[in-house]
C-alpha cells in the first residue's frame, strides 16, 4: 500500500492528507483546480485522485490515465467527473453526500432571515455612512411558508430547522419522501410555488433540473416572495430572475451557485445579479465551514482507505457496491470485468486450475460491469491475479493483501 500515490487538489482539508499518510500512502496536496492539460501532466505520477467541484475529470483525462485506481469527490456533487467512462475503465468514484448537510441548511436559514430583514442592503449602506432605520419591507419569518424543492439530506434538514423557527413547511420531490415534523408534501412544483413565501432549491444537476426555474416559474411564485438557490447553478435562468427582481415581483434572492463560476479566488466574479437590491450573492460557500470540510475530508479518505486496502466499494456512485469482511490468513483478489455471461465461470476455472481454495467470494453487477471480491488460500495469489487479468473480458485485477 505504501507504493500507492494519492494527489489531492483544490485545497482539500489537510485532515484527508493526514489520515491517508497515517495509513501508509504517499500523498501530495495542491491548492488550485488543475486544468485538463495540467491533469494530463500530473496524473501519470499518481494512482488515486481527490478533487472538489472545480476540477473537471473528462473522458480524455481518464482514458489517458488507465492506471488510476479510484477518484474521490470531496463534495456532494459528482457531475464534474465523466462517471460513465470511469465505470467502463473500472474506476470507482466516491463522494461525501452527507458531511456538509448541516452547513448548507444553516446558510439557507440565515439567508431567509437576512432577505426578510433586508440585512444585505442595510449592512452595505451602513458601511458607507447611510443610516436606514425603517421597518418598511422588513418582516419576521415566523408564520411564513417555506417551500423546499428537493427533500433529500439538505432539504429535510432545512425543514426541521425552519419548523423550529415557526415557519410552515411544504415540499416537493420527484421521489416519494416521508415528511418530517409537520411538513406537507405538494403534488407539483407549481402548487408549491403558489403558496410559498420562500422557495429554496435543493436538487441535483440533471437534464430534468436544468433551467427548472424560468420566467414561467418565477411568475408563478407569490408576489413579494423570495428565492434561494444553494443547489446547482444550472437550475435557475439568471436573466429571468433579474427581470423578476427588477419588476418587484420577487422581493429578493440569495444565490450561492452560478452557471459560470471563477476557477479560483484570484479570478474576478461577474453576474447580472450584481448591484440589484436585496440580493445576496455568496461564492459557492454552502458547505464551506471548517466543520463540514473536516467531515468531508474524513469521509472520502475513509472511502479511499477501505477501497484501496480491502476492496470495499460501498458508497461509490458509479460502481457496484461490494463489501466483504476481511478473511484472516487469505489473499484478497479484486476483479472488475464486463458484465457478460460466463465470466465468473472462467475465473473460477482458473482458480481451480491453480489449486487455490476459495474462502469467500462476492460478485455484484450493474448493466455494464461486474465487481468481484475473492478471498483465496494460495501461495501464488499474484500469479493467479495476473492470469485472471489476462481474460478478454477483464477490465482490471489487483491483489490487496
Amino acid at each position: 500500500m505504501s507504493a500507492l500515490r494519492i494527489l489531492l487538489v483544490e485545497n482539500i482539508h489537510p485532515v484527508a492528507k493526514e489520515t491517508l499518510l497515517s495509513e501508509g500512502f504517499q500523498v501530495d496536496l495542491i491548492t488550485h483546480a488543475p486544468s485538463e492539460d495540467e491533469l494530463l501532466k500530473l496524473l501519470p505520477n499518481y494512482d488515486v485522485l481527490g478533487i472538489r467541484s472545480k476540477t473537471e475529470l473528462t473522458a480524455n483525462v481518464l482514458k489517458n490515465n488507465p492506471h488510476l485506481t479510484s477518484v474521490g469527490c470531496f463534495c456532494i456533487g459528482t457531475n464534474q467527473v465523466d462517471l460513465v467512462t470511469a465505470r467502463e475503465m473500472g474506476i470507482p468514484v466516491f463522494n461525501a453526500p452527507h458531511s456538509n448537510t448541516r452547513s448548507v441548511a444553516e446558510l439557507v436559514i440565515a439567508e431567509m432571515i437576512s432577505l426578510s430583514r433586508q440585512l444585505g442592503d442595510r449592512n452595505t449602506k451602513a458601511h458607507v455612512g447611510e443610516w436606514i432605520k425603517s421597518a418598511d419591507g422588513s418582516r419576521e419569518v415566523r408564520g411564513k411558508t417555506v417551500g423546499i424543492v428537493g427533500y433529500g439530506h439538505i432539504g429535510s434538514q432545512v425543514s426541521v430547522l425552519a419548523e423550529a423557527l415557526g415557519l410552515k413547511v411544504v415540499f416537493y420531490d420527484v421521489i416519494k419522501k416521508l415528511p418530517l415534523g409537520n411538513a406537507v408534501v405538494k403534488s407539483s412544483l407549481e402548487e408549491l410555488l403558489k403558496v410559498s413565501d420562500f422557495v429554496t432549491l435543493h436538487v441535483p444537476e440533471t437534464l430534468e433540473t436544468k433551467d427548472m426555474i424560468t420566467k414561467k416559474e418565477l411568475q408563478a411564485m407569490k408576489k413579494g416572495s423570495y428565492l434561494i438557490n444553494a443547489s446547482r447553478g444550472s437550475v435557475v435562468v439568471i436573466e429571468d430572475l433579474v427581470e423578476a427582481l427588477k419588476s418587484k415581483h420577487i422581493a429578493g434572492c440569495a444565490i450561492d451557485v452560478f452557471p459560470e463560476e471563477p476557477a479560483s479566488n484570484k479570478e474576478k466574479f461577474k453576474s447580472p445579479l450584481q448591484g440589484l437590491s436585496n440580493v445576496i450573492l455568496t461564492p459557492h460557500i454552502g458547505g464551506s465551514t471548517e466543520e463540514a470540510q473536516y467531515a468531508i475530508g474524513m469521509e472520502v479518505a475513509e472511502s479511499f482507505r477501505r477501497y484501496l486496502k480491502i476492496g470495499s466499494s460501498s458508497g461509490a456512485v458509479n460502481f457496484p457496491n461490494v463489501d466483504l469482511p476481511v478473511k484472516q490468513g487469505a489473499s484478497r483478489i479484486l476483479n472488475v470485468h464486463k458484465n457478460e455471461p460466463g465470466v465468473l465461470g472462467e475465473i473460477n476455472s482458473l482458480i481451480s486450475k491453480a489449486g487455490a481454495n476459495i474462502e469467500g467470494q462476492y460478485l455484484s453487477t450493474d448493466e455494464k460491469i461486474g465487481y468481484l471480491i475473492m478471498d483465496v488460500h494460495s501461495d501464488h495469489a499474484k500469479e493467479l491475479a495476473a492470469d485472471i487479468g489476462q481474460l478478454k473480458r477483464s477490465i482490471r485485477t489487483r491483489v490487496v493483501y
